[in-house]
């Protein structure tokens, strides 16, 4: 429990306090570039479940995820090179994918069963953090009607995503 709310609180307050630093709220191409490396994340997380999970469940969910997430990340790199954005690197993604990468390797140590509950438990609190961050940062500050409409499409898949993980967590319970 302590582990899902340190994650959940870690990348909300990532995503709030990078936006508050900047003294405004973040420009289309970093939510851009924020959103897909969102994604990224969760893609590599699922690879790594895809591999290490020992409860087939958990690996359905897994690739699942891996499918999703790409298939929303092509769609975002199709929109930003229609629209002729570069995305921008910005402390918000960069703090994402630190966090990210630690939490892989600590994922990493962890075999059977504590893996499956460690991988889903983060999953949820990963994709409540996402989705509230979708909801009161990314989506409100963003200005192209596209990519709003992108990130809305996200958010819906998403809040799926973690129902399903939801679910899938309390079968492990």
């Amino acid at each position: 429990m302590f582990v899902r709310l340190s994650i959940a609180v870690a990348a909300l307050s990532l995503l709030n306090c990078a936006a508050l630093a900047q003294g405004a709220k973040p420009t289309d191409p970093q939510i851009a570039h924020i959103a897909y490396t969102a994604g990224v994340i969760d893609i590599n997380a699922a690879k790594q479940a895809e591999e290490k999970a020992s409860n087939k469940e958990i690996k359905a969910f897994a690739k699942d995820m891996a499918r999703d997430h790409e298939a929303v990340n092509k769609q975002a790199l199709d929109l930003v090179k229609k629209l002729k954005v570069t995305p921008e690197d910005n402390d918000t993604s960069k703090a994402l994918s630190k966090q990210a990468a630690d939490k892989l390797a600590e994922l990493g140590k962890l075999k059977g069963a504590a893996y499956d509950k460690a991988y889903i438990d983060n999953e949820v609190a990963y994709h409540k953090a996402v989705n509230t961050a979708l909801e009161t940062q990314l989506i409100p500050s963003a200005s192209n009607p596209e990519l709003k409409s992108l990130l809305q499409t996200g958010l819906k898949i998403f809040q799926g995503h973690q129902q399903h993980a939801e679910h899938v967590a309390a079968g492990l319970k």
